[in-house]
């Protein structure tokens, strides 16, 4: 059975789940799910229409669910959903879609949300992300699974993340990261490739080189970039990492592709430990 501090508010209509523990404090919305065996530990915000799956944990002042920071919101009964397994620490803040971008926000399991992090409205989020503090997503962004974004960092509206990039701390990110890709600066470069990343997910040594030649012949041969890329479609069929990459590149519309800073090389790829 689920428990329920006798200092925390749930509103009718909320569901809350089989084995959930609901702490000191907290309040749960009318149209809220709470999945079963969740945890709220204390002083946590769950509002608008959520939906928050089976054993996450919610740690103080979160608050889940609240209107988009978007002046155009007029009230619609917009969604967030979250997945099952995921971490929130304190202070994140998660906000509902809205009705221009599609009425959704999305996040899936096994997120690791550190303190302060965001993540904005209508934005779509994969599995398996880490999100170090105060991490912020704008409105309308994509995340691929297994992505690292760094504390304080900021992601621009409409910027995709592929899958199994990192994003370094204190980072403005204004354009698409490539999947695989090390993304740092002020204003972003791509630094290489992910190649930390890329081992812990099980990449051999022989994989890890092919995507690096790849990288280099995209990135750093002759000619413009349009050029490269379209000479470099062969490579689609030698891995699958590299055809994830092309048709991440081929598939962006809102936001400029993320490259590599003036006289940066292929030889220093790997992000650091």
């Amino acid at each position: 059975m689920s428990t329920i501090d006798s200092s925390a508010r749930i509103e009718d209509g909320a569901v809350i789940g089989e084995g959930a523990s609901i702490g000191p404090y907290c309040i749960v919305g009318a149209n809220v799910t709470i999945g079963k065996e969740c945890r709220l530990v204390a002083h946590v915000h769950v509002a608008g229409h959520t939906t928050i799956g089976d054993g996450c944990t919610i740690h103080p002042f979160a608050a889940l669910g609240s209107p988009p920071q978007d002046l155009g919101y007029r009230g619609e009964p917009t969604r967030l959903e979250i997945g099952a397994n995921c971490t929130i620490r304190e202070s994140v803040t998660m906000n509902v879609g809205t009705v221009k971008g599609g009425g959704l926000t999305r996040v899936g399991d096994r997120g690791f949300f550190m303190a302060y992090s965001h993540v904005g409205h209508d934005c779509r989020v994969g599995n398996d992300v880490i999100f170090a503090n105060s991490a912020t997503l704008g409105g309308h962004c994509e995340v691929g699974d297994f992505v690292y974004i760094g504390g304080l960092t900021a992601v621009h509206q409409f910027a995709r993340i592929g899958q199994q990039a990192m994003v370094a701390g204190a980072t403005g990110l204004r354009g698409d990261v490539i999947p695989y890709g090390f993304a740092t600066g002020q204003h972003a470069h791509l630094e290489g490739l992910n190649v930390v990343g890329m081992r812990r997910r099980k990449f051999t040594q022989q994989r890890v080189r092919l995507v690096r030649a790849f990288y280099h012949d995209l990135f750093f041969a002759d000619g413009v970039f349009a050029e490269r890329l379209a000479s470099a479609q062969h490579w689609a069929g030698k891995d699958p990492a590299i055809a994830e990459i092309l048709a991440f590149i081929q598939d962006g519309k809102k936001r400029s592709l993320c490259m590599p800073a003036s006289g940066n090389s292929a030889s220093h790829p790997d992000a650091p430990e």
